[in-house]
């Protein structure tokens, strides 16, 4: 025979209680069906009486309300000469006692445990004898005559073996269908209505399973079984196929309402194994509970979490070395029926630091204050302390049982995600590592845990994208249509939860579809920086990275506090990176400190592996000596095109045309672009560097750079003639002119310089980029790094590159 109990939400229902007769009719063997009140009525009750304690009389409506739900669920499920009649008489016997009780709370305002007991006990009591009436030849059983309590430090507690013996003697014979409420108990002595505390239920079924030795205790519940993490705030959290007694009893005790904790006790010792079910999915295999389970790689099992935590710090420097301290604060919150679910000690011994409720920390400071008071007002303790607005993790699987590191790879996740963590501890048994973090980084600490130890089907970067000019666009196009590639091939999952143009922004923790989004972001709420700020920050996401495609100094502004709050940053906006040194090295120190990532490598020759290059020689002992480049590709464009036949003017109007400069291409032409990418080049290169510092001989007279851009166009032909006069004798010279940028013994300059024929620089054509580097290594022979240097597409294909490496693909 096995034992099935069936939770509130599984008889809450017209849908769900009639799923409730059709799997208990199909079972083979004998059950004893474990049913709970219908959804909601034990809350009910609890209300309804202390309305009527406060002399309320809404507690009538509320009254009137469960006893019509109850009628109105038989009227829907009975039918008419299948034991209703007799089943309404019953039912409206049980709400008149009920009423009555309610009426004499009403009157003498009183509310005593054992009259709140029998009130609760109604729940279980009316629905267990709608579903025993409603399943074909089931015979109903009162819990109340074979589950018996005592009590113990004022608690009523299980009497386990007159209970065991009484359930054995109820079934001596076993009916193909029993049905049983679940929850509620009497007092041994007295006979008094008790029951078994809140998700009693659970534990009635497993009192019963292991008294009359079960095959297996089914719990149907709402849910599809055991899940590696919250589903609501994980939305990649799957069913655990296999739990141990252990890993099941610590995720229950830190949150994992799928089971009541004490279920698991009863049937563990009996090795009778616990399966979890969803009455709404039947068909689904659910997580089996049992001792011996299949070998799992994974080392943990799951992520459990208690909201509402409350750190009670116990300290004084009389704690150390004085043998029942620890003794003295567990008894006095015993004593006053206070539970406390972590624990947290200094090896100095001068502190202990208690997990308890939010609503149970006033009273734990409290009665902690009085048992120390003695010690308080001597100086030798301090007051209780007390630090709310927290939230408790457990990490759970006995997989984690002497194997080094998890603790390790644990902390430094969290750290890396900026997550401080205030309190933590681990049982000798290492089957559980609980800590406790501020309550509003609990969605962020939970993501990245369960992302960092593969419980997570993907790997997942959150992208935060701001920008929808060329390149923004063609990053967006990329990385729509890498995505599911990304997916299937490496396990990551590129997550768009930000999209920001100069006017508008769309947010969606979910993921933004890319199909459509230019469809998405202009029907977007207007938008500002401080908007974007807010946002961004204020989603406290985890793995997340900011990927700025602007040219904006206030979007480069945001960088310093989104690397403080660990974000990531990747960044095709030169703005930072060349903005004054203090500036970029602070940026720098936050990006290691945080162990988040700042990244800029499109900053200087788009795609190309300019700085990553540099980094490494750089990290491998080697020393940059001397920097020569071409950085331009508006003004390498210009200068590979300019000849007889196309003057000057006329070469910069193609580059404008073709998309090679800035919409006013003086910027391109003052040579500023390229000071600031050889600021960021000597930078990493090791030396301090400001933009100021950098000589820059320009090619056309400062004047041009005055006035509006159409006044510019219309003095440029001015200068062709000159221009062609240079050209021609450059020409027969063998030569070609190059913007070329040089960093060498402390001095920086940019300008227009002449290149013969034996120069590396002298054949690059079009827009392309090239940087020389002479090092200590590569002395005799520079090293060259050449390609496309400018182009929305290589430029994107930079910044998705940066992207990957944030990932380490």
């Amino acid at each position: 025979m096995k034992v099935l109990k069936f939770g509130g939400s599984s008889v809450g229902s017209v849908d769900s209680i009639l799923s409730v007769k059709r799997i208990v009719e199909a079972q083979p063997e004998p059950v004893i069906v474990v049913v709970s009140a219908l959804g909601g009525i034990t809350d009910q009750l609890l209300r309804t009486s202390q309305l009527a304690l406060s002399g309320d009389v809404a507690y009538l409506t509320s009254y009137a309300e469960i006893a019509q739900r109850h009628h109105t669920m038989i009227d829907t499920v009975i039918s008419k000469g299948a034991g209703r009649d007799g089943l309404i008489r019953v039912i409206d016997g049980l709400l008149e006692e009920l009423r009555s009780i309610f009426q004499g709370v009403y009157l003498i305002h009183d509310l005593s445990p054992k009259t709140q007991a029998a009130i609760v006990s109604y729940g279980e009591r009316l629905s267990s004898i709608i579903v025993g009436t409603l399943i074909d030849g089931a015979q109903w059983y009162d819990s109340r005559e074979f589950i018996k309590t005592e009590v113990k430090g004022g608690r009523s507690l299980l009497a386990s073996e007159l209970t065991n013996e009484l359930v054995r003697k109820t079934w001596e014979t076993i009916p193909q269908v029993s049905v049983v409420p679940g929850f509620i108990s009497t007092d041994a002595e007295s006979g008094e209505v008790t029951n078994l505390g809140r998700g009693g239920s659970d534990y009635t079924a497993s009192i019963i399973a292991a008294a009359l030795d079960a095959s297996v205790l089914e719990i149907w519940t709402d849910v599809d079984g055991f899940m590696t993490a919250d589903p609501r705030v994980i939305s990649s959290a799957y069913v655990i196929p296999e739990l141990s007694y252990i890993e099941a009893m610590e995720l229950c005790n830190f949150g994992a309402k799928v089971v009541y904790p004490p279920t698991i006790y009863p049937v563990c010792i009996k090795n009778i194994p616990i399966l979890i079910k969803n009455t709404f999915n039947p068909d689904a295999p659910g997580t089996i509970i049992k001792k011996d389970i299949a070998i799992d790689n994974r080392l943990i099992k799951g992520i459990s979490s208690i909201k509402g935590t409350t750190l009670i710090t116990v300290s004084g420097l009389s704690m150390v070395g004085v043998i029942g301290v620890n003794r003295r604060i567990f008894s006095v919150l015993a004593e006053n029926g206070i539970s406390v679910f972590m624990v947290s000690q200094a090896s100095s011994e001068n502190s202990t630091s208690i997990g308890v409720r939010d609503e149970d920390a006033t009273e734990a400071c409290r009665v902690l204050n009085e048992e120390f008071a003695k010690e308080i007002e001597t100086g030798a303790m301090f007051r209780m302390q007390a630090e709310g607005g927290l939230a408790t993790v457990a990490v759970v699987g006995e997989n984690m049982k002497h194997t080094p590191g998890i603790a390790g790879k644990l902390f430094g996740t969290l750290g890396r995600s900026g997550i401080s963590v205030i309190a933590c501890a681990q049982g000798a048994s290492e089957t559980n590592i609980s800590f406790v973090v501020d309550s509003q980084y609990l969605r962020k600490t939970l993501n990245v845990i369960h992302d960092a130890f593969f419980l997570s089907e993907y790997q997942v970067l959150n992208l935060f994208l701001c920008g929808v000019g060329t390149v923004g666009r063609s990053l967006i196009e990329q990385i729509a249509s890498q995505q599911e590639k990304l997916k299937q091939e490496h396990g990551l999952k590129l997550n768009v939860v930000g999209l920001a143009s100069s006017k508008r922004a769309l947010f969606s923790r979910e993921g933004i579809n890319l199909s459509n989004w230019r469809e998405q972001l202009d029907a977007a709420p207007e938008s500002n920086i401080q908007h974007l700020h807010d946002e961004v920050i204020g989603m406290n996401i985890f793995n997340s990275v900011f990927v700025d495609c602007t040219a904006s100094p206030e979007v480069a502004g945001l960088y310093k506090e989104f690397l403080q709050h660990n974000v990531n940053i990747v960044a095709a906006n030169k703005l930072a990176a060349s903005s004054d040194y203090e500036n970029y090295h602070e940026l720098k120190a936050i990006a290691q400190k945080r162990g988040v990532k700042f990244l800029f490598e499109t900053n200087v020759g788009a795609g190309l592996p300019i700085i990553r290059t540099i980094n490494d020689l750089i990290h491998s002992g080697d020393k940059i000596l001397r920097i020569e480049a071409v950085l331009s590709g508006t003004l390498n464009y210009i200068f590979n095109k300019i000849s007889a036949e196309v003057p000057f003017s006329q070469t910069v109007r193609m580059a404008k045309e073709e998309g090679y400069s800035e919409p006013d291409p003086r910027i391109d032409l003052s040579g500023k672009d390229v000071i600031r990418k050889l600021v960021i080049l000597a930078r990493e290169a090791g030396y301090r560097v400001e933009q100021s510092e950098v000589e820059a001989s320009l090619f056309i007279p400062q004047s041009f750079f005055s006035g509006d851009v159409e006044s510019f166009w219309l003095k440029l032909p001015s200068l062709d003639d000159d221009f062609e006069k240079r050209r021609a004798l450059l020409e027969a010279e063998g030569k070609r002119w190059r913007f070329v940028a040089k960093y060498e013994n402390g001095k920086a300059h940019v300008g227009l310089t002449e290149i013969d024929k034996g120069h590396p620089f002298y054949g690059l054509e079009g827009s392309n980029n090239i940087v020389m580097l002479t090092t200590e290594r590569y002395h005799e022979y520079p090293m060259l790094i050449q390609g496309y240097g400018a182009g929305a597409s290589v430029t994107a294909a930079g910044v998705f590159a940066d992207i990957m490496s944030i990932a380490n693909i």
